[in-house]
């Protein structure tokens, strides 16, 4: 490949391969006018009444392409669902890439389309961005950073503090795609069966509050699974939750690659996928809200909020042949670069 066709040192300089750089491949992608004035900030109109919420994310995917997603695609859903899932409605983001010198600008451009499709999936607008370029052998070809703003509509509260004993655990689909298609792309286990479920989630959670259903709160189980994010919910709510093995959905091609790796189905991540705690009276309504949905139609109930017990785990997980085990934090490290 010739020198032409990949990242150099030059196009994180600033100057005339910089600019060509932005205007060839990311302008054309991500046009919007707040964008294009190519300005140090994007200027916003006045967002709409509520209050603001503002994330931020660090991507570092390996490989940056996988069935079902890129790191592009990946970055903008991936912040889009932190802000959906905490009630807002995703406005704005950022997008900054960093890249190794000799990076294949197509690889580039591939990731450039798939943030732009997911961004217009989405509904938001990608408004502002950096580029900068490192030395060969001081990164892995990209990397990306995004940032997202949104609005939390006057009366919306969701917050774990919220959960109480009685609430019903929901799940939206099918656990551990992202992680496991991932993980079966670096072995050469890969299949037709198995992809990414990255998703942008913000026109799920607004068809499920607007079933009417009292949702506590809501998370997308991403680095380390549903366990993970379900002892950090509990230890925010001062509750205990029990799940039900036996109702949480995972794929059986997830399951197979699992199984080979040595890995549970419940600490793998997911990237489309959200956990609602919901008042128990109003479970089924929300269930059939995520159900009628695309990206909910294998919603399940899978566990009960129960009082904490001071001595006892804070996730407890009833299994198949009905024993009960701790779900406890990992004592280890994560999947490394899934995400």
């Amino acid at each position: 490949m010739s020198d032409s066709a990949k990242i150099l040192l030059a196009h994180g300089s600033g100057g005339r391969r910089t600019r060509d750089l932005v205007r060839d491949t990311f302008l054309p992608a991500f046009a919007n006018p707040f964008l294009e004035t190519l300005s140090d900030s994007a200027v916003l109109p006045e967002p709409p009444a509520g209050r603001l919420a503002l994330t931020t994310d660090g991507f570092v995917v390996d490989p940056p392409v996988f069935p079902g997603g890129n790191l592009g695609s990946l970055s903008v859903c991936g912040t889009v669902n932190d802000l959906a899932v905490a009630g807002a409605r995703p406005l704005w983001l950022s997008f900054a890439v960093i890249l190794e010198e000799g990076c294949p600008i197509d690889l580039l451009e591939t990731l450039v389309a798939g943030a732009a499709a997911a961004a217009e999936e989405a509904g938001v607008r990608i408004v502002a961005g950096d580029t900068k370029v490192v030395p060969r052998g001081r990164g892995d070809r990209v990397y990306a950073v995004t940032s997202g703003l949104g609005v939390v509509p006057e009366g919306r509260e969701i917050d774990d503090r919220r959960i109480r004993p009685g609430d019903a655990v929901l799940v939206s689909g099918p656990v551990g795609d992202h992680g496991a298609t991932v993980m079966a792309c670096r072995h050469g286990m890969s299949g037709p069966g198995l992809r990414s479920d990255a998703a942008p989630l913000g026109g799920l959670v607004e068809a499920l509050l607007s079933s009417g259903a009292d949702v506590r709160a809501m998370h997308d189980p991403t680095r380390g699974g549903v366990a993970v994010t379900c002892n950090e919910a509990a230890s925010r709510a001062g509750a205990r939750f029990r799940l039900d093995e036996a109702a949480i959905p995972v794929r059986p091609e997830v399951e197979a690659v699992c199984e080979t790796l040595g890995l549970d189905p419940l600490y793998v991540a997911c990237e489309g996928r959200l956990l609602a705690w919901v008042a128990a009276p109003d479970a089924d309504r929300a269930l059939a809200a995520l159900r009628e949905h695309p990206l909910g139609t294998a919603a399940a109930r899978i566990g009960v909020v129960e009082d904490a017990r001071p001595a006892g785990a804070p996730v407890i997980l009833r299994t198949r042949i009905g024993g009960e085990r701790p779900l406890d934090l990992l004592s280890g490290s994560d999947l490394p670069r899934i995400c």
